[in-house]
């Protein structure tokens, strides 16, 4: 077995990993090695998986399309009108 050091880990980290542990009524190390092959084994987040639209889409995918209400054509902005020279 391949052994692995963590240095500079938080107190607190490690005081939450030992009470984990003692919960589920096993070693610490034990809950770490879980923790870190369940962490190896999980896919690699894509774009798409961590893309705020998406997900938010993916959320509410099965409510169905919304109806809006028509919109009026846009009118043109008032600034649109190049005046000639102006610009030099």
């Amino acid at each position: 077995m391949t052994a692995l050091t963590v240095r500079n880990l938080d107190p607190d980290v490690k005081r939450r990993l030992r009470v984990q542990a003692a919960q589920q009524g096993i070693a610490m190390e034990e809950a770490v090695r879980r923790i870190l092959t369940r962490a190896a084994n999980d896919p690699q987040p894509t774009a798409s998986s961590t893309d705020l639209g998406a997900r938010i889409r993916a959320r509410f995918a099965g409510l169905g399309e919304i109806a809006t209400p028509a919109r009026r054509p846009m009118r043109a902005a008032p600034f649109a009108q190049v005046v000639e020279g102006a610009a030099q």
